[in-house]
């Protein structure tokens, strides 16, 4: 097959049997998230690559290595989203949200975009679910977001995963564990990867997020940021935990954890699965206080999280959890000459018009593949419709389950399908 017929690397095309699956995940989350209060947003799948590059860090892999950067014909430079929240941030700031009522609860669902080396559970496109909160900055606040994380993964039946979490401290605190950073990796610069001894002088806190099993290695016995916090960034953390503690969900604290964008502070958090592989960070988040100030917006606390799509139905099947497969058609109606067409199309659509999937042929078929069609999808009901039953004005409703036939009036479909319908569910509920 040509390569212009194939989706390009790292992309995967969402094909009917499996978008009902994905459907349901995204309906799931939109229900739970509003019941936290979060409202769906919505912004541009493309923003101004300032956006991105002096919000979300020039030393982070998403900025250097990442992303889908081009000049558009008014020869500004323009960037795909890799993430969400520096766009939401940037709307939040453009339509002065934060002079309604705070805080500002939103939620949002799409595809991004990153370069890098497809893999199971990371795609060049991928889609998140995620949550943005501004305006808040209370542990508490800390709290109800990671409890709406938890409580959206518990809607999908998820069980096997865990909650990690970590304080990575305010600008101030964050100072004295570079100083102490830069002072342990230095000793082990030689053998630190190219790319951790130019985040060595200029962010070293992201040589604790690298790949690289060299660089991993020595990380491990690197100062943790708790052991740096100040006061007030461990009162904050305790506050957190104390909240977490309260609703019953259970963390553990990973010092280790420093999320991949720098934007972060104090509170960062993961749930992870163990059930998917190398990549099994489902949701990733935390708060970024100073995020809505550096973007040119009025100072405001924030925090969110973000969600692989992807990753959760990848959890969902290794833990076996099935999505509500779609009702089957209701009814085929299998026409037999010009006429019978024209009054075919007419039913579908009045039965279309009370909510009832009804479909016909439109391809010019004989009835025995008509029947082997309506097989095939699985209709509930077929009818067979002809000159004599145009005549009659009568057919004959066959039940595709168990081959049962009623002889009903054309005038009458609709009737008889509810009355079909009710049956059966009564029937399936042993009434």
């Amino acid at each position: 097959m040509s390569e212009i017929n194939k989706a390009p690397r790292g992309t995967n095309d969402i094909l009917p049997e499996e978008s009902y699956k994905w459907q349901f995940v995204e309906k799931r989350l939109m229900e739970t998230a509003a019941l936290f209060g979060f409202r769906e947003i919505r912004v541009p799948v493309f923003e101004h690559t300032e956006v991105f590059t002096k919000n979300v860090g020039d030393t982070t892999d998403v900025v250097q290595k990442e992303m889908y950067t081009f000049n558009d014909k008014g020869d500004r430079s323009i960037t795909l989203r890799p993430e969400f929240t520096a766009g939401v941030i940037r709307s939040v700031i453009e339509h002065s949200l934060t002079s309604a009522a705070l805080p500002v609860k939103v939620c949002y669902c799409g595809g991004c975009y990153r370069y890098e080396k497809p893999q199971a559970g990371r795609l060049r496109e991928f889609h998140q679910f995620g949550a943005e909160c501004v305006g808040a900055a209370s542990p508490a606040a800390d709290a109800e977001v990671i409890s709406l994380a938890n409580s959206l993964l518990a809607s999908l039946d998820i069980k096997k995963i865990s909650l990690e979490i970590n304080s990575i401290g305010c600008k101030s605190c964050r100072e004295k564990y570079h100083a102490a950073l830069k002072e342990y990796f230095s000793v082990n610069k030689d053998n630190l990867c190219g790319t951790c001894n130019e985040r060595l002088e200029r962010n070293p806190m992201r040589i604790l997020d690298c790949k690289s099993p060299v660089c991993s290695k020595i990380a491990a016995d690197a100062p943790i940021m708790l052991d740096f916090l100040c006061d007030e960034c461990s009162q904050h953390f305790e506050g957190v935990k104390g909240h977490l503690d309260a609703m019953g969900i259970e963390y553990t604290v990973n010092p280790r954890i420093v999320r991949g964008l720098d934007y972060y502070t104090r509170t960062v958090f993961e749930f992870v699965s163990n059930n998917i592989g190398a990549q099994g960070t489902v949701c990733g988040g935390g708060r970024y206080d100073g995020l809505l100030e550096q973007m040119g917006g009025q100072p405001s606390p924030a925090l969110g999280f973000a969600m692989g799509v992807e990753r959760l139905l990848m959890v969902m099947e290794s833990e076996q959890i099935p999505a509500p497969v779609p009702e089957p058609c209701d009814i085929y109606i299998a026409p037999m000459g010009e006429a019978a067409s024209v009054k075919a199309t007419a039913l579908c659509c009045l039965l279309r018009n009370e909510g009832f999937e009804a479909l016909t042929d439109i391809v010019g078929r004989g009835l025995k593949a008509q029947m082997r069609y309506a097989n095939k999808i699985g209709a509930l009901y077929t009818v067979v419709l002809g000159d004599s039953e145009l005549e009659s004005g009568k057919v004959n409703l066959k039940c595709m389950e168990n081959g049962s036939e009623k002889e009903i009036a054309l005038d009458n479909i609709v009737e008889e399908l509810y009355s079909a319908r009710i049956s059966s569910f009564a029937e399936k509920l042993d009434i």
